[in-house]
């Protein structure tokens, strides 16, 4: 995430509305990959005038990849409506790329990367996106503090 001075801000000094946006930026830093958070705002839903009524900011944008990563560690419920904002932002966006990360990705993440103690591991179904058997890459060992 870039600063006013156009350099990088790393994820420490950046105030994340949730610990799993904060751990996926550590990762991004660790990774040296450009990130933005929350940088967009979309109109997905509009009154009878066309004048926008709800708004959908996907998490992280990365400049790179002209790709938002929208990451999710809620219950079935709130993903579902999650879901259905994902959907309505490629009806009334299509050429925006936005992804989303479950929560079952997310704690593979946290256990691979050694990120933080996840909790509830045991209950995640496999990894959607990630192959493999985690390998543990501790952050701290490049000098971040997650």
């Amino acid at each position: 995430m870039a600063n006013d001075s156009g350099f990088r801000t790393p994820a420490a000094e950046v105030v994340f509305a949730h610990n799993s946006e904060r751990q996926f930026a550590l990762l991004l830093d660790f990774y040296d990959v450009e990130w933005e958070y929350e940088p967009d705002s979309f109109p997905i839903e509009f009154d009878e005038d066309g004048e926008p009524t709800k708004f959908f900011a996907p998490d992280f944008y990365l400049p790179d990849d002209d790709c938002y990563i929208e990451i999710t560690t809620m219950n079935q419920k709130l993903v579902t409506r999650k879901n259905a904002k994902l959907r309505k932002l490629a009806d009334h966006h299509p050429d925006v790329d936005c992804k989303i990360l479950y929560l079952r990705d997310y704690l593979h993440l946290v256990l691979k990367y050694g990120l933080d103690e996840p909790e509830h591991l045991e209950e995640a179904s496999p990894p959607t996106r990630i192959p493999g058997e985690p390998h543990l890459v501790t952050l701290t060992d490049r000098g971040s503090t997650p």
